[in-house]
């Protein structure tokens, strides 16, 4: 049961932190949304701070558990990219209120940069390796890895909000193949 009412409190709190904003969001609203007291929330989190940064480490969890699924060893390197890649995308767009939580919240300063650091370096820590084999074995370009990791996860963002504004492109594959295009061309050695 505290499961649930800690998992009513994460629902909670992304609903109303996309709706209406961190700020302008209180932990008594964020209890009452839930259907909990107060004091269970603070029970379950310190504060509003420790909610918000558990709320993000979740949510990127559930996209790094999403993407990690898509590897494929047997696959060539540029065919594992492309899989997470879509997947990561899939996710995204079967999950809007979690993505636009990634668009408000990746760089908000309401979110300690250790708290994003450990969502890169820890949960997305896969990612980071990947990128290390691609460039061992030459496919991908040589730039420093926690710049090329930034690029890839701004492309991303704006990749997901290009479809979450127009749906109707998400459905061309055109339009999804020119994305991973675009981010290809940004990460391989030429």
């Amino acid at each position: 049961m505290s499961k649930d009412k800690k998992q009513a409190i994460l629902d909670a709190a992304l609903m109303l932190f996309t709706g209406q904003g961190y700020h302008a969001t209180s932990t008594a609203s964020v209890a009452k949304t839930a259907g909990v007291a107060t004091g269970t929330l603070f029970h379950h989190f310190a504060s509003k701070e420790e909610l918000l940064a558990q709320l993000f480490l979740s949510v990127k969890q559930e996209l790094a558990d999403a993407m990690r699924s898509a590897l494929k060893e047997t696959d060539s390197f540029a065919q594992r990219a492309h899989h997470i890649w879509q997947v990561g995308l899939e996710w995204a767009m079967a999950n809007p209120e979690k993505q636009l939580f990634f668009q408000q919240f990746c760089m908000s300063p309401a979110l300690s940069q250790e708290i994003r650091k450990m969502a890169m370096e820890e949960v997305l820590g896969f990612l980071g390796t990947l990128l290390q084999q691609g460039q061992q074995a030459g496919v991908l370009a040589r730039f420093p890895l926690d710049l090329m990791l930034e690029n890839c996860h701004g492309q991303f963002l704006a990749t997901t909000r290009f479809f979450l504004d127009n749906p109707a492109r998400w459905q061309q594959q055109q339009y999804r193949q020119a994305a991973f295009d675009q981010f290809w061309q940004s990460i391989a050695s030429h």
